[in-house]
């Protein structure tokens, strides 16, 4: 057998038997085949990075379209990465405007929220139709991470159903590279009594759903839809019980194992984002999400003397003082995102690099955050070079119409951030040319119009 990343190969027809059954593993990288001829395609990777409460929206703007455009002065640090990065203006969500806290929560989804204040009900993210896609190649479907620890997460089921999200470097660098809790057979044994339990709901749902009229019989498939996903997930768990993690270097796991406190926020950046690229870079998933912040908890940053949360900055009302403190904020965050770009690039894969083959999207579901503005969402896409992307130009969608910002008058530019200036620029368009780029086949995502072209070769 040969080996690679730390995988052995097996044949594809490789079982696994127990309690009497065989099942066949799903299609692994560990069994690609020698011959360079028969090599599987490259992987397509995604990674989805939010910036909470929008940013000042005065500073953020870049004010020329295309490719002789200057970085603002937020956005410097990605002055470096102009090559493989492409501003982006003018997107919204239509069902976004207007929204407060809802806008992380539709992000990757673009699903309606009630205005009338009812009961919010999502549908699937972005991601996870990416993650189907991807998922029969890779250990874990998807990886969410956040801010927060629970249903802070960009990640939505098929059912509208958050993907729970974790925040600590360590807890995640455990489940994706340490030792099986217990050995591998006790998790065996742990995944077929959660199989044999699936099968008994199933079971019961069956002829229970012969009694129930059209409407509950509706709702009880939703339900059982979201357990036979449970189902296939658990499934794919026991296939890559007998497949060997990777082996990550003692320096590289003990620094993703440190403990890293939230209050050194630069530091807790950066080994989040270390870790996503040791994951993307291991092929452990290849759909990513980090929430790096949500609406109501945006990490303070006291390394640059901002004691503020995120959610305070934003609600500046005006005040020169606090607005210069969000401005920061916002260098601050676009530097950890130019950190990131830089360790993406840095691993080399092929004739390319990791940057070229994952494309990366950068930004907030919110414009600004003082009075909510939901349209002209700041956007950075990034990557994915090799998966049919271009860059290198600021790409504007508002000034066909408004010919020139007026930053200079403060109301005239909420103006633009609060109401579309060209209606049919969706975010969701951009997010299902993306979709289509991972192999997704869809002509429609949400309520987008058309594919966004302009972002491709």
């Amino acid at each position: 057998m040969s080996t690679i990343l730390g995988l052995k190969r097996l044949d594809r027809r490789h079982f696994l038997r127990g309690a009497g059954a065989a099942v066949a593993l799903p299609l692994l990288n560990c069994m690609a085949p020698l011959r360079a001829a028969d090599a599987v395609t490259k992987p397509r990777r995604a990674a989805f990075v939010y910036i909470p409460n929008g940013v000042n929206v005065l500073t953020w703007q870049i004010t020329k379209p295309g490719a002789d455009y200057e970085f603002s002065e937020p956005l410097k640090a990605l002055e470096k990465h102009r090559a493989v990065v492409t501003p982006i203006s003018g997107l919204h969500h239509p069902h976004g405007l207007g929204q407060a806290h809802e806008c992380a929560k539709i992000w990757l989804t673009g699903a309606k929220v009630s205005q009338e204040g009812g009961a919010f009900r999502n549908t699937v993210s972005c991601d996870q139709l990416m993650a189907e896609v991807t998922a029969p190649h890779t250990r874990f479907g998807s990886l969410e991470l956040s801010i927060s620890r629970g249903d802070t997460t960009l990640g939505w089921s098929r059912d509208g159903v958050p993907l729970p999200a974790e925040d600590n470097p360590r807890t995640v660098f455990n489940r994706l590279f340490g030792a099986e809790p217990g050995g591998i057979d006790v998790q065996r044994r742990r995944l077929n009594r959660r199989h044999s339990v699936l099968d008994a709901v199933l079971s019961d749902a069956k002829t229970f759903r012969t009694n129930l009229g059209g409407e509950d019989r509706n709702k009880l498939d939703e339900y059982l839809h979201a357990v036979r996903d449970v189902e296939v997930r658990t499934e794919r768990l026991d296939a890559w019980l007998n497949v060997p993690k990777p082996t990550v270097d003692k320096a590289t796991g003990e620094k993703l194992t440190r403990n890293v406190s939230k209050a050194e926020a630069g530091e807790y950046y950066r080994t989040m984002y270390d870790l996503i690229v040791l994951t993307l870079r291991t092929d452990m998933t290849r759909v990513v999400t980090y929430m790096s912040g949500s609406e109501s908890n945006g990490l303070a940053i006291p390394e640059i003397g901002i004691p503020q949360t995120r959610h305070e900055l934003s609600h500046h009302n005006g005040d020169p003082e606090q607005m210069a403190r969000l401005s920061r904020s916002d260098a601050f965050i676009a530097e950890q995102f130019a950190y990131f770009l830089d360790q993406l690039a840095a691993v080399k894969e092929g004739d390319g690099t990791l940057l070229d083959q994952t494309m990366v999207l950068f930004g907030s579901g919110m414009s600004y955050g003082h009075s909510h503005g939901n349209a002209n969402l700041p956007l950075v896409l990034a990557g994915g070079k090799a998966m049919g992307f271009k860059h290198g130009k600021h790409l504007d969608f508002n000034l066909p119409k408004i010919k020139k910002y007026d930053l200079a008058t403060p109301g005239s530019h909420y103006g633009v951030c609060s109401r579309p200036v060209d209606e049919k620029a969706r975010l969701a368009n951009l997010l299902v040319t993306m979709a289509q780029k991972m192999g997704v086949e869809t002509e429609k995502f949400a309520d987008s119009t058309a594919p966004l072209t302009e972002v491709l070769a």
